[in-house]
């Protein structure tokens, strides 16, 4: 039993529950769930087809053969937007990406495919590299920009390019939900995506937050592009997709989160690979915003529950003491929220009740696991990135990120990862 003088500690731990516990609830209550906002989405249709703003060049910079490549970048080529264009930039002729690329020219010859392989580096990052040299190709005025591991659905372009035509707004930005191909570890990786990093964006937005930058899509206007330095200022820099959004906010424009959800894979087929994805994330965070970084362990639930659940049995809920009295119903709220909370946001975030009550097990795995990444990212100086040790530099402005990373980056970024 705790004894009648709850020490400092102890209230410092409840205090971290309750926090959690917050969180949790707050989440649960701001996530749209995954069906509502597709039902939303499509109830804005016509609004949609009204406001299309100018032709659109999309820009999609390829590296190897990825799983379902070809079913991914085919929907990009069943568009409503009545005029587009799609460049996919490879640096080698001999890349597997360029052939599902000729594939696709020949299934879809009404469209305007251009492949470019062009291995012209422009720094040191080579996704950026293979931006600068699909952006030299683009005919049109406003850019999207896109991984390729994302499959999106036939009005993706009109509403996502549809904010721009607000002269406040500078980028728009679109969350992704995970879709698993492969196994257990791939599942994991799906319920990192959907069960934590999709809610916490949510939560931001709902507090007002606009420092977003998903590599999933980024869609600007060139003239506002190069207003913010183009794509050459970019070329050293690790986190690209984030800094270009966060240029364009420091010339005092809008980032929309756009209400467009797309669909990334998720293909980890190993614990090693889903380590050193979601350290890398972890660690690319840390490097950018050190607080929101160690902020992050209070959005880990279940630990949290836990550690409030054995705190709740250490109080002689029959004594009278108003200390002991207080602490132990706070605990017993944040246990009883937390819990409750929790269930409401993977409920909400499930896609059907059959995966509700198949991933439902999964959820303590998932959180102490990432619980340990966590830990793992605290420390750590690197990433492993394309099997190449990429240092790390903390910074706090654009100009000092990327010049930090200029020799950062010698192994290139990878072309389809921006989370």
């Amino acid at each position: 039993m705790i004894s009648h003088s709850v020490p400092i500690s102890v209230w410092v731990l409840i205090a971290l529950c309750s926090a959690a516990s917050l969180y949790a609830t707050l989440v649960a209550l701001v996530h749209p769930g995954w069906r509502t906002s597709t039902i939303r989405s499509r109830r804005n249709d016509v609004d949609t087809q009204e406001r299309v703003h100018g032709s659109v060049s999309v820009l999609k910079p390829l590296c190897g053969a990825e799983p379902r490549l070809y079913e991914n970048l085919a929907t990009f080529c069943t568009q409503t937007h009545p005029s587009y264009q799609l460049l996919f930039g490879v640096a080698s002729e001999t890349d597997p990406a360029a052939r599902e690329v000729r594939k696709l020219m020949r299934a879809y010859p009404q469209l305007a495919i251009e492949l470019v392989v062009d291995a012209t580096p422009h720094g040191r990052n080579r996704k950026v590299s293979n931006l600068i040299n699909l952006a030299a190709r683009a005919r049109h005025d406003v850019f999207v920009i896109a991984d390729s591991d994302i499959a999106v659905e036939p009005d993706y372009l009109m509403r996502v390019t549809a904010p721009l035509a607000d002269a406040n707004v500078g980028v728009v930005t679109c969350l992704y939900r995970g879709r698993r191909v492969g196994g257990f570890w791939a599942r994991m990786g799906v319920l990192f995506i959907d069960k934590w990093f999709a809610p916490s964006v949510y939560l931001a937005k709902t507090l007002g937050v606009q420092a977003f930058g998903f590599g999933a899509t980024i869609a600007v206007r060139r003239d506002v592009l190069l207003k913010s330095g183009g794509l050459e200022a970019l070329r050293d820099c690790l986190a690209d997709d984030y800094w270009l959004a966060e240029r364009v906010r420091l010339l005092g424009l809008r980032t929309v989160l756009s209400d467009v959800v797309v669909t990334t894979d998720v293909i980890e087929r190993g614990l090693p690979a889903l380590w050193r994805r979601e350290t890398r994330w972890l660690r690319t965070i840390r490097s950018v915003n050190r607080p929101g970084f160690a902020s992050l362990c209070i959005t880990i639930t279940t630990p949290w529950l836990l550690a409030s659940a054995l705190l709740s049995f250490g109080f002689d809920s029959s004594g009278t003491d108003f200390t002991q009295a207080t602490a132990d119903t706070l605990v017993d709220l944040s246990t009883s929220f937390g819990l409750s909370a929790r269930l409401l946001l993977h409920w909400r975030s499930a896609r059907s009740a059959r995966r509700f009550w198949r991933d439902l097990p999964l959820i303590p795995v998932r959180d102490a696991l990432l619980l340990i990444e966590w830990c793992a990212a605290c420390f750590g100086s690197s990433v492993l990135w394309r099997d190449a040790r990429v240092p790390l530099r903390a910074s706090r402005t654009t100009d000092d990120v990327c010049e930090q990373n200029s020799a950062a980056v010698a192994s290139g970024s990878d072309a389809h990862d921006g989370r």
